[in-house]
């Protein structure tokens, strides 16, 4: 593919390089994908009000993340497995992420571990936290994450049992992949990637393995991450995640104002409106639609970012539009990281920046903090699903 102009050219061009398991690992949500499909789908019914006669010479798409100055409002999401989607993938992540001025968030079960990622790339990145059972295991998780400088800690919420994805069972999704007949079949007709592979010793989990007791190998990690999620997540647990880190926090997988309340009333800096990309529970509500009764909920003193959907700049500019301070990618990034390694990541950047810039042109609208719902056909977007109680004292 000689140019590319869009995520889809990205995602088509992954598709035909990375294995099927890690592509549907990525491109794929849970049961039925109900919930998957209608979050890009909830984007596309947004519209636009075109503007004329207005100074549009000189616009920008840079604005801040939890007072970090960024490029546009927009971070790499933490991604598990990201480093199956390309030898090395975190780190080439990451890199990208740097060059172009966006932050990277690295996932708990990152192939490429914390002190991988901190000693190859220059700026500070972001750590996603799941809560695990082994609670010495993740303070020893935090305590790396701040001795690798990690400038905010990302607790995901929503992640207290696997929702069931069909695809990742059928495919036997695995790190380093199982060698069946299938699967390897499948690898050889993916060249590029198996070179790439060859040629790094990061295969499996760099975070967990050698790190969490009696996690030495594949085998022993298989049976220690099917026990280690834990059902048992409770905003007590947050309050201990918050004192241990002692810096930026962010919570992740929010999609009810109730819950948008408690969290903010942690003390947390930033909420992350988010169904895990309709890979946890299929039926839930779109991330857009979700938005505008969560910015009501938490008000002004904590950042309310969107994660899950997001295919383009235009669909940046709805979110922030509808309320969203931030938002994250998680698919666009990895597309263009299973084309094209860190060019690809790169590449999804710039495609994303050029389309918020033409957007915001045709628009009216010259700065980020300029982008409100008046620039949206009335009538086309979510205004809030409710109805949901006051907050006591009226907030």
């Amino acid at each position: 593919m000689a140019v590319i102009t869009t995520i889809e050219d990205l995602r088509v061009l992954a598709q035909r390089r990375v294995p099927r398991m890690f592509y549907e690992y990525v491109d794929s949500g849970s049961w039925t994908e109900s919930t998957y499909r209608a979050n890009a789908d909830d984007f596309g019914g947004i519209g636009f009000r075109q503007r004329v006669a207005v100074n549009i010479e000189h616009r920008s798409t840079r604005t801040t993340m939890l007072g970090q100055p960024v490029a546009m409002p927009v971070a790499l999401a933490p991604t598990g497995m990201t480093g199956m989607q390309h030898a090395d993938g975190e780190i080439l992540a990451a890199r990208a992420a740097e060059a172009f001025g966006v932050p990277f968030t690295l996932s708990t079960v990152s192939i490429c571990s914390i002190e991988d990622v901190a000693a190859h790339t220059k700026a500070p990145f972001w750590f996603q936290l799941y809560v695990m059972r082994d609670r010495d295991f993740i303070e020893r998780l935090i305590d790396r994450a701040k001795a690798a400088g990690c400038s905010a800690l990302m607790v995901t919420m929503d992640l207290q049992i696997s929702g069931q994805r069909h695809k990742d069972i059928k495919n036997g999704l695995s790190a380093p992949p199982k060698l069946t007949l299938p699967n390897i079949a499948n690898m050889m007709t993916k060249p590029r990637w198996c070179m790439g592979m060859l040629g790094t010793r990061r295969r499996t989990f760099g975070n967990i393995v050698g790190h969490a007791k009696g996690v030495d190998d594949i085998g022993s990690l298989a049976a220690w991450s099917a026990a280690q999620f834990d059902p048992r997540l409770s905003w007590d647990d947050v309050e201990w995640i918050k004192k241990r880190w002692g810096g930026k926090l962010v919570l992740k997988g929010v999609l009810d104002p109730e819950d948008a309340r408690a969290a903010r009333d942690t003390g947390a800096d930033a909420i992350v409106v988010s169904n895990h990309g309709g890979r946890q529970l299929d039926g839930a509500i779109s991330s857009i639609r979700a938005l505008p009764d969560i910015v009501a909920a938490v008000g002004r003193d904590t950042e309310v970012w969107l994660d899950g959907g997001i295919r383009s700049g235009q669909d940046v500019i709805k979110a922030m539009a509808l309320g969203a301070k931030g938002t994250l990618i998680g698919r666009p990034f990895l597309y263009g990281l299973g084309a094209m390694g860190e060019v690809g990541v790169r590449r999804a950047l710039e495609v994303i920046a050029k389309e918020m810039d033409v957007t915001m042109a045709l628009t009216g609208r010259t700065t980020v903090d300029r982008l409100d719902p008046s620039m949206l056909i009335p009538g086309s977007y979510p205004t809030g699903i409710g109805p949901y109680l006051p907050e006591p004292g009226g907030r």
